[in-house]
């Protein structure tokens, strides 16, 4: 009986031992799938990752490429708009230009006229230069000339040019005393200064 109990008792432990082994190696197996199962995940999320930064950079790519050929074409409509503007300009200076010389023709007649015939006397000649004075200035006065007015008023750097001071005791400091030139303006925009004496007491 001791025999068999102790025969028993080894087959137990031999038992044991292999259960025990063969839960050791199934706790391993198990190990190994849980320690593979994230490395898979790992791997699909890499590869997951580089498709998206693949699919940021095309479309970066193509934004910017987009962009570029937007930039081209304002480029070009510029180019276009600056070539247009000065064909206007030229265009324009041209029909100024034109306007100006059709009014002065008259002008320009008169003097031939007054150049062929002889004056006998300077009166007649004088009235005849006047005439020619007043279409100039209605002509010039037709394309926009202004004359700049320097009665009484003060200096105004933006109208006149002081080229003389004078002592005046019954004017202000700074009015201007004397018109030696006279001053001209296009439209508001001055083209020639007024030429002055101010007043310096």
């Amino acid at each position: 009986m001791p025999f068999i109990k102790e025969e028993m008792k080894k087959k137990d432990e031999v038992i044991l031992e292999d259960m025990k082994q063969a839960i050791d190696a199934a706790e391993s197996d198990d190990k190994e799938v849980a320690e593979e199962a994230p490395v898979g995940e790992e791997n699909i999320q890499q590869v997951s990752a580089e498709e998206l930064l693949q699919q940021k950079v095309e479309d970066l790519q193509a934004a910017v490429q987009e962009k570029d050929e937007r930039v081209k074409r304002l480029q070009a409509d510029f180019e276009n708009f600056r070539r247009r503007t000065r064909q206007e300009k030229e265009e324009l200076s041209a029909v100024v230009t034109q306007t100006l010389l059709t009014d002065m023709l008259p002008l320009l007649d008169n003097f031939e006229r007054a150049m062929a015939v002889e004056a006998k006397d300077m009166e007649s000649f004088q009235t005849g230069v006047e005439m020619i004075y007043k279409q100039l200035k209605a002509a010039l006065e037709k394309n926009g000339l202004e004359t700049i007015d320097t009665t009484d008023t003060k200096f105004d750097p933006n109208f006149h040019q002081a080229v003389m001071r004078v002592q005046n005791p019954e004017k202000e400091d700074d009015s201007i005393a004397a018109e030696l030139q006279k001053g001209y303006m296009v439209k508001g925009r001055v083209i020639r200064p007024s030429m002055v004496q101010v007043v310096s007491n």
